[in-house]
């Protein structure tokens, strides 16, 4: 048997990842701080690209000028026939350009890249002064725990070994204020006896805020009633069972403290008169706020307006004119390579990111399409939504879809939510019903709770009710839903009622 070689072409499709198309997917995913970082990264690299200056806000609703994607297309097709001679290629290769019909959401909501005026915070009104003072300016740096603790423990003491294990120990503090650390453990480390780390454990102690240093709530509470000189014998017994505070056991704990009901509604009430996490107070990081990357708001006509913030979007151009100069005293095929490279590369990210805007538009306009329930009457309106459905609305793949909603949010009348917030899990609707979303079951079981008047519903009951009106929910999955709202059991609440009546 003989083995043939031989020739043979054959024709096949193929999807290529090229650099350009793994940038623009790169892109979509990131969320605006990530982006304006990149692209940070990118204009101090390449001398090609400039940041596009913001429009002046009209002070009448608009913007000066024209459209944002108008504008954006007009800088980038200044040459296009000389960049796709540069790039041996066409640009639409990779992002072919939108129809008119692209343009337009399935409920035939217009698709607006013109930022939204009422998200701008960067325009002067009205005539007033067109550089506002800088409110970071003004602000100063919050005290941490350790920075708080440290001057303490050197009017303390002035032995050198103790100032070293109470910086040690000061430094095993977390943020809440308490001592995780062993002290047999961290006594091994520094080389000494437990005693000796035990005594210096309990000069720190009573520092200020009271109750740091704490190995553990019980002794943290026990700090603070020490200090106020209520750590009576009755005290110190309560305090040693918080878990029958924390279960509103009220009968044992009369029985444990030897005192009746009005000593021990004071003393509870003195309990939660006190501090339970006293490092909070310091050093707690800035507040994150999420900025929207979407706003929504209601149309004349009753339809949705889904415009992009323009707070959120990058603006960069590529300096034509500022190529053609150089470029034409370039010598050195190293120096065209070099200018080469930059042109692509910023060509590629002024189209990446119009075809990022255009992407999250697309999206959002659809989400909102889908959920409109939810933005005219609430989260029980709230439906079931999946990947695959908003991608079939708009003909993207699935993926698509799911990088152009992770790390962003929409801005609501209602407030502002991540738009994985719009595709909850469906629960299943009881004798043919329509499905209903998880979040809308956890808002109805909250509703339940916080109407019952005298009958409190346990778990079973509330799996009866919301059976009633066509949820078909088992009652574990009660259990979860309640215990994520951190709402108490049935009995925990019974208990809680019989207290705030001893009361």
């Amino acid at each position: 048997m003989k083995s043939l070689q031989r020739l043979e072409m054959r024709q096949g499709q193929g999807l290529v990842m090229t650099p350009q198309l793994l940038q623009a997917i790169k892109l979509l995913q990131l969320s605006h701080l990530d982006l304006a970082a990149y692209v940070d990264a990118e204009l101090e690299r390449n001398p090609l690209l400039e940041r596009a200056e913001a429009e002046s806000f009209d002070g009448e609703g608009g913007f000066d000028g024209e459209a944002a994607e108008p504008r954006l297309a007009q800088d980038l097709d200044l040459s296009r026939g000389e960049i796709e001679s540069d790039l041996d290629t066409c640009l639409d290769n990779v992002f072919p350009d939108d129809g008119p019909a692209a343009r337009e959401a399935p409920g035939g909501d217009s698709l607006s890249l013109t930022p939204a005026p009422w998200g701008n915070t960067g325009g002067s009104f009205d005539g007033e002064d067109d550089e506002a003072p800088d409110f970071e300016a003004t602000l100063t740096s919050e005290s941490t725990l350790r920075e708080h603790l440290a001057p303490q423990l050197d009017l303390a003491t002035r032995d050198p070994m103790e100032r070293l294990i109470g910086g040690f120990l000061i430094d095993a503090v977390d943020e809440a204020g308490y001592l995780r650390e062993d002290l047999a453990e961290l006594a091994e480390q520094l080389g000494v006896r437990t005693e000796v780390v035990a005594r210096v454990l309990s000069l720190v102690q009573g520092f200020d805020p009271s109750g740091v240093c704490a190995r553990d709530l019980a002794e943290c509470l026990s700090i603070q009633l020490k200090e106020r000189d209520r750590l009576d014998p009755a005290m110190q017994a309560l305090v040693s069972r918080l878990d029958l505070v924390a279960k509103r056991d009220l009968a044992a704990l009369r029985r444990l403290c030897g005192v009746d009901d009005e000593d021990l509604a004071e003393m509870l009430a003195e309990l939660r008169q006190l501090d339970p996490e006293p490092g909070r107070a310091f050093g707690a990081g800035p507040v994150e706020v999420l900025v929207p990357d979407v706003f929504v708001r209601p149309a004349p006509d009753g339809s949705w307006l889904v415009e992009l913030n323009s707070e959120a979007l990058p603006r960069v151009l590529v300096n034509q004119s500022y190529y053609a100069t150089v470029s034409r005293g370039a010598k050195s095929d190293t120096d065209k390579a070099f200018l080469s490279d930059c042109l692509q590369t910023a060509t590629w990210l002024t189209r990446s990111l119009e075809q990022r805007a255009r992407t999250i538009l697309k999206v959002a306009s659809e989400i909102v399409r889908q959920q409109d329930g939810f933005f005219r009457n609430g989260l029980a309106h709230l439906r079931p939504l999946n990947l695959k459905t908003v991608a079939d609305a708009i003909g993207m793949h699935e993926s698509t879809v799911s990088r152009a909603t992770s790390n962003k949010s929409i801005g609501t009348s209602r407030g502002t939510f991540e738009m994985k917030y719009f595709f909850p899990e469906a629960i299943p609707g009881a004798a043919g019903a329509a499905a209903h979303t998880s979040e809308a079951v956890r808002h109805r079981i909250k509703q339940l709770i916080d109407a019952e008047a005298d009958d409190v519903l346990s778990d079973d009951a509330l799996m009866q009710r919301l059976r009633g009106e066509g949820v078909d929910i088992a009652r574990r999955t009660v259990a979860k839903y309640r215990e994520s709202l951190r709402i108490p059991s049935s009995i925990e609440r019974r208990r809680e009622r019989a207290a705030r009546a001893v009361r």
